[in-house]
């Protein structure tokens, strides 16, 4: 059996590849930065031919870096930022636009249009979305419309889209393949979650060609083959990096929850073969597609986690490494009554407000940099306890557990706050880089390095579990604190 899988984690910041063995060790990691665009207020963009060029470069470097030879890696996994939309020439391969990235919310209008037209309970009962800009529907409308020549192109069937997934098989495999898996489907808000099929009434809405669609398969199966150094390598699993992650968690079972704290934060709950329909700000998508049946889970989702201490790094200048951010952070003893809503492109679950935008209340004389960076730090995990506080009330159940995985997840100090605020154990896996090691998982399973889910269970291994420390009196007036911040930023822009 060759014994390496290698995950392809192409991320909002960063395209990344790492090399795991049968065991889940990771043999070797690379990465290169992803640069980022913001052509107005509200928009962000990226060059889809430097998320392939980047994807394709660290692909190779992870392989000489590690000395392993093309030939013995069994398959590959991608896992891939959700929502962000790329359409290029069927002929050439060349975008016809840059991407437009998830976080981007130019096309607010349009859904506001979907709204007005009473489209908005069809979207939520058909796609399991809310309308809004988060979601790639409504962007592959604003290419089309505002690309000169694009509409018509399309028209004649020469145009494609996809998610990222989909442009990096279809780079991957020379053209041969235009797939995407059923979780990066859920995400559009045109996919028919409980048909498994792309939604004529939404399509039609938006003035979509179907033609311009990938095929829409399983998380794990063969997709097709790429030249690896002279290997032919078959590409065996894909997944929306917050799906992967909640495989890569091992939360195969109703009632599993996870957490991502990357660049946004992202909480899951598998719901099984459940499509619960939240009434209370959450998503209903698919956690996963193996073989012909799919598991669905409710989704919060958080537009800005880790994004707010690289913004307090990169624009404010408070600190060097984002990692000195925890440092700060507990300088202080709490946050000096400063609240921080980092709303920088609205709210998310469960709020849904796209002209929500970031605010900071509380501040005195004697507000400090460390206070401004421990609030920020806290935001992260309030929102998170919004979430989790939605998914008490869809489910009827409360969470006693929490699996964490991302970047910040690293962070002691918040993760510790994240325990305190919820009221729930958390647990950090050994190996956190869950979403990776889910592409991986779902690539293994497709070219049998492992053999099924119960062998992939015993591979999880936990690294530290946080418990709640905070009194109930304080933890109830830290959240009506932060609600009040919320409440304050609702409909900003249009204030």
């Amino acid at each position: 059996m060759k014994p390496y899988v290698m995950a392809l984690d192409q991320g909002t910041t960063s395209s990344r590849a790492i090399l795991f063995d049968a065991e889940q060790n990771i043999i070797g990691v690379a990465q290169k930065e992803l640069t980022q665009f913001y052509p107005h207020e509200g928009w962000v963009e990226q060059n889809p031919m430097e998320i392939w060029s980047s994807q394709y470069a660290v692909m190779m470097e992870v392989l000489a870096s590690s000395g392993v030879d093309a030939s013995e890696v069994a398959g590959i996994g991608i896992t891939n930022q959700r929502e962000t939309t790329i359409v290029w020439d069927r002929k050439t391969g060349r975008p016809v636009y840059n991407a437009i990235v998830w976080q981007c919310r130019r096309t607010a209008p349009i859904v506001d249009a979907l709204r007005q037209d009473g489209l908005g309970e069809h979207i939520r009962q058909t796609t399991g979305l809310v309308a809004d800009a988060y979601f790639s529907g409504s962007k592959i409308k604003w290419i089309l419309d505002h690309t000169p020549g694009a509409r018509e192109a399309a028209a004649r069937g020469e145009l494609l889209f996809g998610t990222v997934d989909s442009w990096l098989v279809w780079n991957l495999t020379g053209a041969a393949a235009h797939v995407t898996d059923v979780t990066n489907a859920s995400r559009t808000m045109i996919f028919d979650i409980h048909r498994l099929d792309w939604d004529d009434t939404l399509l039609h809405a938006l003035d979509i060609p179907r033609a311009m669609l990938p095929a829409v398969c399983s998380s794990s199966e063969i997709y097709g083959y790429t030249d690896l150094r002279g290997a032919r390598v078959p590409i065996g699993g894909i997944a929306g990096d917050q799906q992967a992650a909640l495989f890569g968690q091992t939360c195969f079972r109703q009632g599993d929850v996870k957490s991502t704290y990357g660049t946004g934060c992202f909480l899951l709950m598998n719901t099984g073969e459940r499509a619960f329909e939240s009434q209370n700000g959450l998503l209903t998508t698919i956690a996963i597609g193996l073989g012909d049946r799919v598991q669905y889970a409710l989704e919060g989702s958080v537009f800005v986690g880790g994004a707010v201490i690289q913004w307090l790094r990169d624009e404010m200048r408070f600190f060097s490494e984002s990692s000195d951010a925890e440092y700060y952070a507990q300088k202080v003893s709490d946050s000096g009554g400063v609240y921080f809503v980092p709303a920088f492109t609205g709210l998310g679950a469960p709020y849904w407000d796209m002209y929500a935008r970031g605010s900071i209340f509380g501040l005195t004389r004697g507000t400090r940099r460390e206070h401004l960076i421990r609030a920020a730090q806290e935001s992260i995990a309030y929102q998170t306890r919004d979430l989790l506080t939605a998914m008490e009330r869809d489910t009827g159940t409360r969470i006693e557990e929490l699996r964490v995985d991302g970047g910040a997840s690293r962070d002691t100090f918040l993760m510790q706050f994240q325990s305190d605020i919820a009221d729930c154990r958390i647990r950090r896996p050994m190996i956190r880089e869950t979403t990776a090691l889910g592409a991986a998982y779902l690539a293994g399973l497709a070219t049998g390095v492992w053999n099924g889910c119960d062998e992939l269970e015993r591979l999880w291994r936990c690294d530290t579990t946080y418990t709640p420390a905070m009194e109930e009196t304080q933890r109830t007036a830290l959240l009506q604190g932060w609600k009040k911040a919320v409440d304050a930023c609702i409909h900003w822009s249009q204030a």
